[in-house]
């Protein structure tokens, strides 16, 4: 099922074609009515003419989170503030907030592009979607409501939170697409096994979880326990917010909707693009948004595109589901270490629950890695020796997928705080 099947099967070459005109009036855009845009072409010796193929787009600086702040809160703006329908921000805990703003064009385009996301993941007009993402200065839960309304569903804005409300309100109001993280699906439904529900009682068959990184193991996880088809959904506020890409019905990677994002694939230590399959740093230049055009910006999420031909028809290039970021990733004793990697281990073994966290110290001027796992009820009532054959065999699993040693503690049921949004997976406590 497409929700614009035109726009979302067109051929390469017409593909290419739209985003070359769109590229071309976005740089002129944002040489004419940004001051940070004209200075950094300026230093680089470009201007708008010089834009005459998509392999171009390469000459052009990129556009960093620090831009941001350095513009805050509206030196990014490209329309006058009169032009401007909404606000929104992150939360700024690591400096000052990323503000952005979006025009009536803007909106529209959005609610488009979740409107087309809802559809690939299952949804249509009868649906009634549970979003359980949170509403205000986050993107995620405007996002995702004003998409269904476009598409004719019926959306309960729930937010997030109250978790056996949510579960009383899926149940009554008979919801059957949930939209959420993926670290709160799983609570979702260890409280509905809690409550003592049965999974028939609802009417839930689909699922749409993004704004973190997550295995594919957690989405097995998420399926069998929610009885649900798991969709991971890509997005990040500086770019336009959730729907900037969407898995279809083939789950073999998310589809980038590049009649509005031209994506790239850098190397995130050079910067050089690389070709399509090899991994590294995502990369998005914005080419329809009126308020906030991105030229070029660094996402720091680490994946890989491939424009092979997708079995669902849709011919916009497919992204690998993110193993981690580059900035969130940890670094200990040299080896890169993604939370995505041991979340794997621990939902392949099987017999922990799938909430975890890392924890980073240094002692004197060696790093120490230890991962805390939850174990279920059932196997913490065990006997001793079961819980230290876990031990022995997470320790093992992790020491052969990391290729480093890491201090494995199983810690009691429940003990490891839930997330109604992002899960806090990693705890950094070293001075670095």
């Amino acid at each position: 099922m497409y929700w614009n099947r035109e726009a979302e099967c067109m051929s390469r070459d017409r593909l290419q074609e739209v985003q070359l005109k769109r590229l071309k009036k976005t740089v002129e855009r944002v040489y004419n009515s940004v001051p940070h845009y004209r200075r950094v072409f300026q230093a680089e010796g470009i201007e708008p003419g010089d834009i005459q193929s998509l392999d171009d787009l390469s000459r052009l600086p990129f556009t960093v989170k620090q831009d941001f702040r350095d513009n805050y809160p509206f030196g990014l703006f490209s329309v006058p503030q009169n032009e401007i329908v909404r606000y929104h921000s992150s939360s700024g805990t690591t400096g000052k907030p990323t503000v952005v703003g979006y025009t009536r064009n803007d909106l529209a385009t959005w609610s488009e592009l979740m409107a087309r996301s809802l559809v690939s993941a299952g949804a249509t007009r009868n649906s009634v979607v549970q979003n359980a993402y949170g509403y205000g200065l986050f993107t995620g839960g405007l996002g995702v409501h004003y998409g269904a309304e476009l598409l004719g569903a019926a959306v309960i804005p729930i937010s997030g939170g109250n978790t056996q409300r949510q579960v009383m309100v899926m149940k009554d109001f008979g919801t059957n697409v949930l939209t959420c993280t993926p670290s709160y699906a799983l609570f979702i439904a260890e409280v509905i096994e809690e409550m003592g529900l049965s999974l028939d009682e609802f009417k839930l068959h689909a699922g749409i979880f993004g704004a973190e990184p997550w295995s594919e193991n957690m989405r097995q996880e998420i399926e069998r326990r929610l009885g649900i088809r798991a969709t991971d959904i890509y997005g990040l506020s500086e770019i336009i917010g959730p729907g900037v890409a969407i898995e279809c019905e083939e789950k073999c990677g998310l589809h980038i909707f590049e009649d509005h994002f031209i994506p790239e694939i850098i190397d995130p230590a050079t910067g050089e693009v690389l070709p399509y399959g090899e991994k590294g740093e995502l990369a998005i230049t914005t080419v329809t948004k009126e308020a906030l055009p991105i030229i070029r910006y660094r996402t720091r999420d680490i994946t890989t595109l491939t424009v092979e031909p997708c079995l669902c028809g849709r011919t916009h290039v497919r992204m690998a589901k993110v193993t981690g970021r580059s900035d969130d990733m940890i670094i200990v004793r040299g080896v890169n270490v993604f939370p995505t990697q041991v979340e794997s281990v621990l939902l392949e073994i099987g017999e922990t629950e799938p909430h975890y966290q890392l924890v980073v110290t240094r002692k004197g001027s060696l790093d120490m890695l230890e991962i805390q796992v939850e174990v279920s009820e059932r196997m913490f009532s065990d006997k001793i020796k079961r819980l230290e054959e876990l031990e022995k065999k997470i320790h093992s699993q992790i020491d052969s997928i990391l290729g480093i040693s890491a201090k494995i503690r199983l810690v009691e049921p429940k003990t490891i705080p839930r997330s109604e949004g992002k899960a806090k997976r990693v705890i950094d406590k070293r001075e670095l």
